[in-house]
């Protein structure tokens, strides 16, 4: 017999592409209401959290003041289109609270996150949420799968801590499809005592930002211009030929081509320490600070393991979360990259961090400004040889 909801869950899938309902079927195959032996939490606090957008991360302590809690968040799906980048290039977009990615959630080990997650009716799409932090259930994504109109509870121990990626997962090729539009973020569950560099010292950061970095792969028409759609689900058919290509048109940090550069870099001040959470939920990626370092990285995000020190450039694996602590000890401007360039420079994965303070000749000074050369050097430029 068919259910009202079994007819809406059709109904969504249709409304992207006719073609994949067979395909994406299989995530109402995948749902599932778990039968198990009730457990009493109603004896543990509750905190109620307000997400902020990216880069930004909502107030949190570093070390646990409390025993565990029952800490609770909300997320709204929104499906809207983002303009991402200065040409004016638009993505039909699908997002955790109107942002990409989405907001960072951080709660510490042995909390409980309960997350309410809501589709309004107003999108074309079902969506659920599968947080790699979480056990059992395809991390969430089996008891969340809700067409619009309807809303979800679902509640997990965070019980590994580490910076972890929550994203989309619908089934079939609305997994990826979901992903590179735009649905996907992180969460930070910090150790009860906090940080612990490789020794096993405490460590604190002053700030900390969380950037995500996407792929996009906008369709262009006939003529070579990216094109344009008037909703999400008209954009599946042209979106889905071009990501299977798997060659990206757009690789940015938090949604758009210099997203966190200009007014928007990102601040420090000289001797602060600053936490950078990286999130890539489909492809590797190598951050790296051009004039920095990374103090102390946790590559793959887990923080049971020590952190290496001294880093260059990290390695980010796909559909992960990394952690880097640097303290800033020079004013400037630094760039951010993802240091395969290509995708940096041409492609938009560039993000800025702007510093005050004073200067330290004794890191760096200009020993000679650039001057005029004090030699002829003709013959020797004279002497070099083309290839045969």
């Amino acid at each position: 017999m068919m259910t009202r909801r079994t007819a809406l869950m059709a109904a969504a899938m249709a409304a992207a592409a006719p073609a994949a309902i067979s395909k994406t079927a299989m995530a109402s195959d995948e749902s599932m209401t778990p039968v198990g032996a009730k457990v009493d939490l109603s004896a543990l606090p509750r905190k109620k959290v307000s997400l902020v957008a990216p880069p930004f991360v909502h107030e949190h302590d570093q070390v646990a003041k409390d025993p565990p809690s029952i800490v609770e968040f909300e997320m709204l799906v929104i499906e809207k289109e983002h303009e991402i980048d200065e040409d004016g290039t638009m993505l039909q977009g699908m997002t955790f609270e109107g942002s990409i990615p989405g907001p960072l959630m951080v709660v510490h080990e042995g909390d409980y996150v309960e997350l309410t997650l809501i589709n309004p009716p107003e999108n074309q799409m079902q969506h659920n949420i599968d947080f790699h932090s979480a056990t059992g259930g395809l991390g969430g994504g089996a008891l969340t799968l809700i067409n619009p109109g309807e809303k979800t509870v679902l509640r997990f121990k965070a019980d590994r801590p580490g910076t972890f990626v929550y994203h989309c997962a619908p089934g079939g090729p609305m997994i990826p499809w979901h992903v590179v539009t735009g649905m996907s973020g992180a969460i930070m569950i910090l150790p009860r005592d906090g940080l612990k560099d490789d020794q096993g010292k405490p460590v604190s950061y002053d700030k900390v930002y969380y950037i995500g970095e996407n792929d996009f792969y906008i369709p262009k028409d006939e003529k070579g211009d990216y094109k344009r759609y008037e909703d999400i689900g008209s954009s599946y058919g042209d979106t889905l030929e071009v990501m299977n290509g798997l060659i990206p048109t757009h690789v940015v940090f938090n949604g758009k081509v210099g997203a966190l550069t200009g007014d928007n870099a990102l601040k420090a001040n000289v001797g602060e320490n600053v936490l950078i959470v990286h999130s890539q939920a489909n492809r590797d990626t190598r951050p790296h600070l051009i004039g920095g370092h990374g103090d102390l990285v946790w590559e793959t995000g887990k923080f049971n393991n020590p952190p290496q020190r001294d880093n260059e450039t990290w390695f980010i694996r796909g559909g992960s979360a990394g952690a880097a602590l640097y303290k800033f000890r020079q004013p400037g401007v630094y760039a951010y990259v993802n240091h395969n360039l290509i995708e940096a420079v041409s492609l938009g994965a560039t993000a800025h961090f702007v510093v005050e303070g004073e200067w330290d000749n004794d890191l760096m000074a200009q020993v000679l400004p650039p001057s005029p050369l004090e030699r002829d050097v003709t013959a020797i430029y004279n002497s070099k040889k083309a290839l045969p």
